[in-house]
């Protein structure tokens, strides 16, 4: 449905739309060179599935792990990457103050900033922005913790419009902050933000917002479903259907964590809806049917804490358990329709994965990047690398031969990969 995001191209003047990664070193294989642009425009992908197309690279990596192109301080946070054109754009908190960056891919030099004060609301976790931009046409949109919302011009970090969404929405700070990525379908810009809420992306004007509910901490998925586009989010109450057009509720389930930590993102396939929560919650497999969402199962097997499940070939890939109990956390393979778990791997702690050329992209807890094949047969490791240090939450992204990650306190590097031969 959004293959479309993939033909857009930014307004960004002249910018090369190849990029050559080259490593000078004696004896070392051919890097990637790459031929046609590609992007990563928003959270978890062009798709919002967490797949990457990226292709021609190999797991032949060296023993010392792969060479960093560039790294560089971008300051506290958790708010992943969006790649387009060249540029990179993420968030970070430095002194009292959150910064949206706009980046150069080949050099991590700033093209240009966008600054504001804001908390760094540090509850039981190092704090700073959570939420990933989101890159549409000519605009990037981002949200800041306290419910700053922005958009500006991806060129040139002009202003274009901005809401607080306390303000805005009538709605109080939440625990832990506002870190919903912003959804673009059409010409709307959509939130989970203790409501349910449309802005008219070019002009910042409300559409419509739901009622209130207890906020969640993940994004809103969009799908079709007789013929209607519809939106689900998981909030702090449930699992929540409403209809794209008028924000009015289809169908809801509750579904309650015993902290108020409902951080994931549902996962779509035709017209079921898989959900996951930490703290020994679970996940469900929810079947839409008219205006009920009925159980297909739930179980114990999938606790994501925060970090969403991939799925690919009609099996699911996530980490199973919490942040403070990171060394039972458990890499899981389950089967979407049966809820029967494949296999588990311990050993990444509370980490984060994608999948690129039907391989997981796994960056642990501490930091290091291991590629192994996604198969329902069994974990089967391919290749790791030394990539960060400290807590690493946040999930990498893989694009045009490069791998770009982030931890908690702010270092952002970027690793060269190898080609196939």
């Amino acid at each position: 449905m959004f293959d479309w995001v993939l033909r857009r191209s930014f307004e960004f003047g002249t910018i090369a739309s190849t990029l050559l990664i080259a490593v000078c070193c004696v004896c070392s294989p051919v890097w990637a060179e790459i031929s046609e642009p590609a992007a990563w425009p928003n959270w978890m992908g062009p798709r919002h599935d967490g797949i990457s197309d990226e292709r021609g690279w190999s797991t032949a990596w060296p023993a010392a792990g792969l060479p960093v192109a560039w790294q560089r301080e971008i300051g506290i946070g958790f708010s992943s990457l969006a790649l387009a054109e060249g540029r990179l754009f993420t968030m970070g908190h430095v002194e009292g103050k959150e910064f949206l960056y706009c980046l150069d891919c080949k050099t991590g030099e700033t093209i240009w900033s966008h600054s504001y004060e804001c908390a760094l609301v540090d509850n039981l976790h190092d704090g700073g922005p959570g939420s990933t931009p989101t890159l549409d046409g000519d605009r990037v949109y981002a949200l800041g913790r306290e419910g700053q919302l922005f958009c500006l011009r991806a060129a040139t970090g002009e202003l274009v419009w901005s809401k607080l969404l306390q303000t805005d929405l009538g709605v109080e700070m939440p625990e832990w902050g506002f870190t919903s990525s912003p959804r673009v379908l059409g010409n709307q810009l959509i939130l989970e933000a203790g409501r349910v809420v449309s802005y008219d992306k070019h002009t910042g004007k409300k559409n419509w917002q739901t009622p209130p509910h207890k906020l969640g901490y993940g994004s809103v998925a969009s799908f079709e479903n007789k013929g209607n586009v519809l939106l689900a989010s998981l909030d702090c109450d449930g699992l929540r259907i409403v209809q794209a057009d008028d924000g009015e509720e289809v169908a809801f389930e509750p579904w309650e964590s015993p902290y108020q930590t409902n951080s994931t993102t549902p996962i779509v396939h035709e017209d079921r809806l898989f959900i996951s929560t930490g703290y020994n919650v679970g996940c469900g497999l929810f079947q839409l049917v008219g205006s009920k969402l009925e159980p297909v199962y739930t179980n114990r097997d999938m606790c994501n804490h925060f970090n969403n499940c991939i799925l690919l070939d009609g099996y699911l890939y996530g980490m199973d358990g919490n942040s403070h109990s990171s060394r039972n956390v458990k890499l899981t393979c389950m089967n979407f329709d049966t809820g029967e778990v494949a296999w588990t791997e311990r050993g990444f702690g509370c980490g984060s994965l994608m999948i690129a050329d039907g391989k997981l992209i796994i960056l642990s807890e501490e930091g290091t990047l291991i590629v192994a094949e996604a198969s329902a047969a069994g974990f089967r490791e391919l290749c790791r690398s030394p990539f960060l240090e400290g807590r690493c939450w946040t999930v990498p992204v893989m694009l045009d031969g490069r791998v770009y990650g982030r931890n908690a306190a702010g270092k952002l590097v970027c690793l060269a990969l190898p080609t196939a031969k």
